[in-house]
Formats: C-alpha cells, structure tokens, sequence
C-alpha cells in the first residue's frame, strides 16, 4: 500500500547540482564588500534558508545597511552559472516515474519566487509539481510553513507527507509539520550531520533515493528508472 500521499522535495542540491554554486555566491559576495569570507563549510551550511537569513549566519558581521550590496553581488555571482546548472543523474527519470503513477509531487525550496520559477523553466521539470511553496513567501526553513500550507492547498495531512532533502533545514521543516523526511547525502550538509539528524531515512545516492521512494509509493521501481544511478 501507498505510504504517503505527496513527495516534496528541496530544490537546490536535491534535485539540481547547484551547491557549489550557491556556495561561491556567498563566498563571492562577503569578498567584494570586504567582509570576513565564510569557510565553503559555513557557506555550504546556509543552503536552503531563505537568502536574508542565510546571509546573516554566513556572515554575521554583515551590517544592517550593507545586506542590499551584498544580495546584489550574490546573485551577479550566481547568476554567471545559473545557466549551466543541471539536475542530478537519475532525477529527472525518477520525477517523471512518480508522476506517471500519479503521486503528487512539490517543492519547498529556499530559493525565492523568480529563482524557482527561472529554474523550472530551466530544467523543463515545472509540469511534474503540482504545487511550490519559497522562502520569500512565507517563513523559511526550518519552520514548518511551507509544508503545513502544502498540505492544507493539497488537503493531505503530513502523516501522509514525505520531504526530500539534502540538509537538516529540510529534516527540521519536516519534524516541526509532523511529516516524514528522507536526506540525502549527495547535497550541501555533511554525511554525519545528516545521518544524526532525525530523519527517517538516509540515502546515497539517486539510486539509493529512487529505490527507497517506490517502496515508500508503492511504485514499479522500474518506472521511476534511476536504479543504475549514482548522483
């Protein structure tokens, strides 16, 4: 039998290899304004807050006036590799499988409302969610918004919800709704902090990912066609 009744899944080093990217926007940014430059580790670990709130812990001596200069070189920076970024192998098959079963698929990303829209349109992958929910809309990760307000639009309880992401913003979003969450260790949050973070499930791989959701949906593990896949 079906477990859960809607998959949500994180965006940036969930579904698209972007971590590194994201990483060296804040890294980029705090340099040219002169500010102290978070270590990649510190920088990696903001992934998937909201991008004010990522900032401040990124780069906690920023000051109150210095935050507009600093979104804009963040995404001078990130925007010079936007268009080169690409999902992870294998994501696109197991997206495609779960939507053809017809099992609801969302997003609850830390990027912003134009961020997540650019990026759909960028990977081609905006039909298969029925429904997204960004930081900038409501209140970001770890706080449960975006899952509780899914699942009111959807009208499915979080029992019957799983998140899928690679940081413990996403397992704390996940643990504050009462839904159950997956992380997988191919993002931006190190191997052990994920496996000590309470989620329900940790995976490796795509692979690993795409066996433990057909299970989990009770779906033909051969339609979500990422068995083979390593990222």
């Amino acid at each position: 039998m079906r477990r859960f009744d809607l998959v949500v899944w994180d965006w940036d080093g969930t579904i698209v290899d972007s971590t590194s990217a994201i990483a060296d926007a804040i890294v980029g940014a705090a340099a040219d304004l002169g500010l102290p430059v978070p270590s990649d580790r510190d920088a990696r670990w903001v992934i998937g807050m909201g991008l004010l709130e990522a900032i401040h812990h990124a780069v906690p001596a920023i000051r109150r006036e210095q935050v507009p200069a600093f979104v804009e070189r963040y995404r001078v920076h990130y925007l010079r590799r936007d268009a080169e970024l690409k999902t992870f192998d294998g994501i696109p098959e197991v997206l495609r499988g779960l939507d053809a079963a017809g099992v609801p698929l969302a997003v609850a990303t830390g990027k912003s409302r134009v961020g997540l829209n650019r990026a759909m349109v960028q990977t081609g992958l905006g039909p298969r969610f029925v429904s997204t929910r960004c930081a900038d809309e409501g209140a970001p990760k770890p706080d449960p918004w975006m899952l509780r307000d899914l699942g009111e639009t959807l009208q499915v309880p979080p029992e019957r919800m799983v998140m899928i992401g690679d940081t413990t913003h996403d397992v704390g979003m996940a643990r504050a709704a009462g839904a159950a969450s997956v992380a997988v260790l191919y993002g931006a949050h190190e191997p052990d902090v994920l496996r000590a973070s309470g989620a329900d499930a940790v995976v490796g791989s795509v692979g690993e990912l795409a066996a433990w959701l057909a299970a989990a949906c009770a779906v033909d593990a051969a339609l979500l066609g990422a068995a083979g896949a390593r990222r």
